[in-house]
């Protein structure tokens, strides 16, 4: 049976993770999946859910959960709910990048994608670029990040492409080890420099093998994917030849079908017929190539061996040259084949090849009224698509700008809190020694992070005015725009626009902070900012603060704090023999809950003292890994970074009192003029003087 050219293939989806019952523990690598799905607007379930999905969902009526459940749902289970409840959905492809910064690039489009919430998305598996290898630019670590760092519902590509059955069955192993569900199952294309596929003596022939090979193997851990052929495969003798074929990979054990690219509707519609016609019943997907540029769509045709209709190459040829005019062109032309899919009433899913360049699926796919934008958050932070986090419902606060950080340093628990943190003494976070892997690094290159952090640091000040900057928007003394720091690596967060006077002007005074929410006291669970989880429930927050300061200043917040009875702190520094806190050595701090028709209290934010102890240590470290660093060794700048690592601390605070005007911000300038009063001998603002004299004696909190 001839193969399928893995030129061909890709498709795209989405995810989330939810709860189960049980404390952080130790060893077990995480695995695929879940994001859940507004029911009204794509599908009738999540991706973790506890619905069998036999029920006749038409008869019922939509439900809008969008929390995350109990039990992660196979793809095909999905798939299948989708097609029974008429909802449409999509798929995306994608192949590795050359390069690393290429990865880096390619990762950022995923977090874009993943607010439209396709179904699930796919890599390529190329046999040239050491596909199996840990290299940023390998499928199954592109795959790695995809699942559990993207929350992107992931399929890998496996070709049967020089490679024996033993190095296969090592891939699908540390496929299943990184968590990814899914499998494309391909021939593949013959080797370089070769116009003929041959298999290896201890290898596979067909597709077909391969299958019944995932099946033995692995039984029904993978959903397993084939390729289709809507005009047959350009080495099947025959296209009916070709659809039996196709038929012996379902009865293998194929779950479903995405086809090779086509340019007429009627193509496909055809093809959907005639596998009805020989008893294939499984979904099939038709594959999508939105055509972008008259170059790559001679390619593509070269190396699928499929002719463009003339009457397509005749509208394209007078503008051939005019690559904006030519996506354009594709754009109409896949809108209106997409539509005629779908209108077909044999089309639910469509999966689209983007080579990499989103823009003209995007815009299809908007046309099409699919394109989902801004949609309602299932938890406060960012969830992974690893089926084996399902059960996550709850993390620290400390990594809500690192969600990275937070998946690699617990991808060996074998267990993830849901309902409540729990006792967090048996907690075991992994060390963060790998700055350097590229989905933990900064997005943006050296020289545009001198431009925005200083090409020359002289002072700390220095550093405090690129935190300012940073908050307040305003370029910095060289006139460039900072956009992101060590500790957050994007723009900031909508709710933090309601704090951002009082931040700027706290890190003018070198209280520099990196983690911080603003109360909320019941706010309607669909509120475009602060809103989460299913709608008609109510959402709250308790206010949080999280910044350096100098070791100089801290007495005098502890003689602060003693007049914020409702505030709850800790503090730290990088070589742990300063460490205060008035809280429980244990137990956490509950700082962000919500309540849901039909559900228990759900608990998705907590302040952890022990996870903060191992926060504390990123939260230093990322001053060297990737701020020090980017200036010589012995110079000025470097000796300016490493001063703060070795002489500020560390500082969270949490107000409790979260129905009143949060007093967090009170604290830290009141902490500053206690301060003055202490180097100058007067008060700058009469606010504190009353209360100065009362707060001599030692502070009452907890020395560890």
């Amino acid at each position: 049976m001839p193969g399928e050219s893995e030129s061909e293939l890709l498709s795209s989806g989405l995810t989330v993770s939810g709860p189960s019952n049980g404390r952080p523990r130790s060893p077990c690598r995480l695995s695929t999946n879940h994001l859940t799905v507004l029911r009204h607007n794509l599908s009738n379930n999540s991706l973790c859910s506890e619905q069998t999905g036999d029920e006749d969902e038409q008869s019922q009526p939509p439900s809008p959960d969008i929390l995350p459940t109990h039990k992660y749902r196979r793809l095909i289970d999905r798939i299948n709910d989708r097609i029974n409840a008429g909802s449409k959905f999509f798929s995306l492809e994608f192949f590795p990048p050359r390069t690393a910064n290429g990865a880096v690039n390619l990762i950022s489009k995923f977090d874009r994608l993943a607010l439209a919430r396709p179904l699930f998305c796919d890599i390529t598996w190329h046999p040239a670029g050491e596909p199996g290898s840990d290299s940023p630019t390998s499928s199954i670590t592109i795959a790695d990040t995809m699942v559990n760092y993207c929350g992107l519902e992931t399929m890998l590509h496996i070709t049967c492409c020089a490679m024996s059955k033993e190095e296969i069955l090592g891939h699908l192993k540390r496929a299943k080890r990184r968590g990814i569900k899914n499998i494309l199952a391909l021939r593949g294309d013959p080797p370089q420099n070769s116009d003929k596929w041959e298999p290896l003596a201890d290898g596979f022939r067909y597709a077909v093998d391969l299958v019944k090979f995932i099946r033995k193997e692995f039984e029904d851990y993978f959903v397993i994917a084939v390729a289709g052929y809507p005009e047959g495969h350009p080495d099947c003798p025959s296209y009916e030849e070709d659809l039996l074929h196709l038929r012996d990979k379902v009865n293998a054990g194929a779950d479903f079908i995405i086809t090779q690219l086509f340019f007429q509707a009627e193509t496909f519609i055809k093809f959907v017929r005639d596998c009805h016609n020989i008893g294939i019943t499984c979904p099939i997907i038709p594959g999508i190539l939105p055509i972008q540029a008259y170059q790559s769509l001679k390619h593509i045709v070269k190396l699928s061996g499929l002719e463009v209709p003339s009457v397509i190459m005749n509208e394209i040829l007078p503008f051939k040259d005019n690559d904006e005019a030519v996506r354009n062109y594709g754009i109409h032309q896949g809108t209106e084949m997409c539509r005629k899919l779908l209108d077909s009433g044999l089309v639910h899913g469509l999966h689209f090849y983007t080579l990499n360049r989103e823009v003209g699926t995007e815009q299809i796919l908007k046309n099409l009224g699919m394109w989902i934008e801004r949609p309602p958050r299932s938890l406060p932070w960012k969830t992974s698509a690893n089926h084996s986090r399902c059960n996550e419902g709850v993390r620290p606060i400390f990594w809500n700008s690192r969600p990275q950080s937070y998946i690699y340093r617990t991808s060996e628990w074998d267990e993830f809190p849901n309902g409540r943190w729990g006792n967090s003494s048996s907690a075991s976070f992994g060390e963060l020694d790998d700055y350097y892997l590229f989905y933990l690094k900064p997005r943006t290159s050296k020289d545009k992070l001198l431009e925005m952090w200083g090409t020359e640091l002289r002072s700390e000040q220095d550093v405090w005015q690129v935190f300012t900057c940073y908050l307040s928007g305003r370029k910095n003394k060289a006139g460039f725009q900072v956009t992101c720091t060590p500790w957050n690596d994007e723009p900031l967060m909508p709710e933090t626009n309601s704090m951002v006077e009082e931040l700027v002007k706290i890190n003018g005074f070198g209280n520099l902070s990196i983690n911080s929410q603003p109360r909320v006291n019941g706010l309607p669970s669909n509120d475009p900012v602060h809103g989460w989880g299913n709608p008609g429930g109510y959402v709250y927050q308790k206010a949080y603060l999280e910044f350096f300061t100098a070791k100089e200043n801290i007495e005098s917040l502890r003689a602060v704090l003693q007049l914020y009875p409702n505030v709850n702190y800790h503090i730290v520094n990088s070589q742990g023999d300063i460490y205060f806190t008035n809280c429980s050595g244990e137990h956490p701090i509950a700082v962000t809950w919500g309540i849901f028709p039909g559900k228990e209290v759900v608990q998705p934010t907590v302040v952890d003292p022990v996870a903060f102890q191992s926060w504390k240590v990123e939260a230093f470290g990322l001053w060297r890994e990737q701020w020090g660093k980017l200036y010589e060794d012995g110079s000025p700048s470097r000796a300016v970074i490493q001063n703060i690592i070795d002489n500020y601390c560390l500082v969270n605070l949490v107000d409790n009192d979260f129905p009143n005007e949060s007093c967090l911000f009170r604290v830290v300038n009141d902490m500053t003029e206690r301060k003055q009063v202490e180097k100058n001998g007067s008060l700058t603002n009469g606010s504190v003087a009353e209360t100065n004299g009362s707060v001599e004696s030692t502070p009452s909190d907890n020395k560890v």
